[in-house]
Order: C-alpha cells, then structure tokens, then sequence
C-alpha cells in the first residue's frame, strides 16, 4: 500500500453492543451480518479508478492485486477481516418494506481520504447475503457500467456522489426481465463517505431498539459532523438531524442543475452525508420538463425530475420520525421546516455555480426561477444550454454560434439573456479551455447510454466508454468543480 493508505476500521465496533430486539445472536447485531463473498468463476478488470485510488493510497495495486482485493475481497491490509452487510428498512415508493438490507452489498473497507475523512468501499454485485430474499445477489455488467457513467458524469457537473472505484467482469450468465438474458454479470466496488442510509434508523426504530439509535447517532456525528461532537445528549440528535437536512437539500438542488433524476429516491437510497448515491434506473433530462420519470416503473412520477426536492422532504420526516424516540419532537419540526429555505439556497447556489456567474444576494433566485421557467416552456435542449451560457457575457458570442441559437434568438429569452449580461462570471479563464471550443456539451442522455453499451454487449468493444470517459474528464477539467467537499457550505466555484 501508498504512504498515504490510512486504514480507519470503525464501523465492525457497532456490533458489539446495542442489543438485537429481535432476538437473534448473530455478530454484528443490530447493525450488520457479517458475510462471505460470491465465488466468481472469472475476474475480468474493466474499470480501475485511478484517481481516487491516488487519493486513498491504492493506486500502487497492480492489476492482479487489484483484483483480488475488489473482485476475490482478500482484505486489505489492517482493514476489515470480513464483509459486513448492513441492516436496514425503507420506504419504497413511500410503502415501508421491513424484509430489505444489504441484499447484494457489502461493506469492505474503511479509510482515510487525503482530507482525514472517513471513507467506506461497499459493494453491489458482491454475492448473497442473509437479505437477498430470493435475488442472487449479482450485478449485470451492464448495470455496473450504467454506474460507472452515471458516477463520472455528475462529479464532472459538481453533484456531491459516490465514486465508482472499480467494476470487474465475473463471468456468469444472468437472467434479467429488464434487458436481454442471459447478460453478463460484474461486481463493482463504490467509494462513499458514509454506508448509512436513512433506513438504517428506520429499521433501530421499527425495532424499538433507542440505545442503537443513540449509538448510531454518536456514530454519525462523530465520524461526519465533528463540530457536533462537544453537544450535549439532548441536543446532539437535533443538531444531526438539522445537518442532514441540509445537506440533503444541497443534494437535491445539485441533482436539478445537473438535469439528473435519481429515478428511485426510496428512503433507504438516501444518505446521512446528503451524498448521491445507488444508480439503478437514472436519466439525464433533455430539457427542463418537471414530469421527467427515469423508470419505466414510476407510473404515477413521484421521483419525476420536478419532484426530486419534495420526495427528499418527504424522506426527511420519515427519518426524522426515527430520531423522535430520542429527541424532542418540536424541534426535529422545526429541523425538517428548514428544509425549503436551504433548498432555495442551494438552488440559487447550485445554477449559479453551473453557469460560471457571481451571485449578488439580490433575487438570486428570481434569477434562477426565470432561467428555469423559460427553459421550461421554450424546450430548449437542458445541457446545451449551460454549455452555451458559461461564464454569461464572456459566453454571447459562443452562444450566438451554437447548434440552439435559434431558441437564443426569440423575444421570450431576451430578458434572460439580460439577466445573464448583467452577472459578473467567476474564472472566466476556464473558457480558454478546449472543451469550451466545441460546438456541443459532454452529455449522457438515454440513447447515449445505450450506444455506449450496444458494442460492448455485440462484440465486447469498449472504445465508445472509453471515450466517453474521456470526454468526461474534460469536462471535469474545464468546469473545475470540486465535488469531493462535503461540508453544509456551497462549493468553491
């Protein structure tokens, strides 16, 4: 391992104390099941993220260590001796599900990021657990490289993600209803700051179980929120929880200026960091239509692109509920009424770091609200036109010789274009960019996507995600957002 791999094994500790209300005597109760990995039949290196594994301190693997760290889960070095999968409930689709956990994950090791903060890699496609009900456990290669775009794309747009950290081929045949069977299958490994998902409490609560709520709770604070840390008992829950809600507004407004719809914000797809994460059916929208659904299944558009900020409130009161058996009930209310007035904010922040422009603290979202509304009604192609309007004035010419100057050219957009003449830009240097010479945006609507994949499934040709990667990094590299920070504050633009 690099000087820098700094092994922090904190979360097995849990287990060993806080009770099970079930009864059961199982190591690790009442958090997680300790667990064995799936036996692959072949391990096929597809994806190492070499960037962050700098970051870590695992970038001096090879590749045949690699592998038998994230493909085989031989243990890293001073780190967990064996995978935990987490225990945890959940509103689906706002109906509460007790029979969910780590179904097809686990968590594999902790460390230290070059911030001294805590970091988990957790699996998806790792093998079965005491959870999988009657799943196998597996992840399709092609859901693995659907993640691995998804994760790419939004940290290049600024949106506080977990990173895809590598993704082996496996070498099974999986039967799927939602794409030709038998597929390929893989396992990826993801790099998070946090393993814990709102229906982590719901199911200590369900349970009954308050003094692993209490713990779970110190956990939290400890680990990511340390300025609560010298709170008292009483106040520490409610300090937790008000984090958390904003943070979890700063996400959903980061998901609105990327044009992204998660398309399954359950509450067990939500985290305590306000960190995105757990990409199954997502889509980047074309334009700015509020009805936008990314799964097939989301019949009636309760996670539609328009709908993201009211599901994370929704999801907020059910965890909020979870702290109420340890906390005063008034103010966790009062906690989960901050959420609009940090949402507005965050939007405000969020587009404004999107369009290279410096707020004033003046209608800062009236501005916003009358970009969107003409976005909304003109139909005018979502990602194109950030790229266009970059930096705002220093970008008129650019946009006047764009492939949608025709929508830039009407009397509807003309007090928008002078509500962007009017904002100073921020680094207007990173125009001098390459990526700002081209004619269109990196993006990654659906038939992208499939594009993408059709070669790799017909004749295992991986040029098009190769490039695509590629192409993203650039993007990244002009943008120069960081979106590796996590703190309750806006990022640095």
């Amino acid at each position: 391992m690099a000087e820098n791999y700094k092994p922090a094994v904190v979360f097995d500790a849990l287990g060993h104390s806080g009770g099970d209300k079930q009864g059961g005597d199982s190591a690790g109760a009442p958090f997680y099941d300790i667990v064995e990995p799936a036996q692959f039949p072949a391990h096929i290196l597809r994806y190492r993220n070499d960037r962050w594994a700098a970051r870590v301190g695992l970038d001096d693997l090879n590749d045949e260590g690699w592998i038998a760290a994230f493909g085989k889960f031989k243990p890293l070095m001073r780190n967990l001796l064996t995978p935990l999968a987490i225990r945890y409930h959940g509103h689906q689709f706002r109906n509460y599900n007790p029979e969910i956990g780590d179904g097809r994950g686990f968590l594999f090791a902790q460390l230290m990021d070059d911030q001294d903060r805590l970091l988990d890699l957790g699996t998806k496609g790792s093998g079965q657990t005491p959870f999988s009900r009657f799943g196998d456990g597996r992840l399709t290669l092609k859901g693995g490289v659907r993640e691995i775009l998804a994760t790419e794309m939004l940290e290049a747009l600024g949106v506080y993600t977990s990173k895809s950290f590598s993704l082996i081929e496996t070498g099974e045949a999986l039967d799927r209803n939602d794409e030709p069977s038998p597929t390929r299958s893989s396992v990826l490994v993801r790099l998070s700051h946090s393993h814990i998902r709102f229906g982590v409490f719901q199911r200590l609560a369900f349970e009954e179980n308050d003094e692993a709520v209490k713990m779970l709770v110190d956990y939290c604070v400890t680990h990511f929120y340390p300025e609560f840390s010298d709170l008292s008992d009483a106040d520490k829950p409610l300090a937790f929880f008000r984090g958390v809600v904003a943070r979890t507004a700063r996400l959903a407004a980061q998901w609105m200026a990327a044009g992204f719809v998660h398309g399954v914000l359950n509450t067990d797809n939500m985290n305590v960091t306000g960190e995105s994460f757990d990409y199954g059916p997502w889509r980047f929208t074309p334009t700015a239509d509020p009805n936008f659904t990314a799964a097939y299944f989301d019949q009636t558009g309760l996670y539609a692109f328009g709908r993201q900020a009211e599901a994370c409130a929704w999801n907020l009161a059910r965890f909020g509920g979870t702290l109420a058996r340890i906390a005063d009930v008034d103010s966790l209310t009062a906690g989960l009424q901050e959420f609009s007035a940090a949402y507005e904010d965050a939007m405000a922040e969020e587009y404004f770091r999107r369009l290279g422009l410096a707020r004033t603290g003046e209608d800062d979202f009236k501005f916003i609200g009358a970009i969107l509304q003409w976005l909304t009604s003109s139909g005018a192609p979502y990602e194109q036109f950030f790229f266009d309007w970059f930096g705002g004035r220093e970008s008129e010419a650019r946009a006047a010789a764009s492939p949608a100057a025709e929508f830039y050219e009407s009397e509807e957009f003309a007090t928008v274009k002078g509500l962007l003449l009017t904002r100073d830009p921020v680094k207007p240097e990173r125009l001098s960019h390459d990526y700002f010479k081209g004619e269109a945006p990196c993006s990654m609507l659906i038939d992208e996507v499939e594009a993408i994949w059709a070669p790799i499934a017909d004749a295992d040709d991986w040029s098009a995600f190769e490039a695509k990667l590629e192409a993203i990094a650039a993007m990244r590299e002009a943008y120069g957002f960081d979106a590796s920070i996590y703190a309750t504050t806006g990022f640095q633009i």
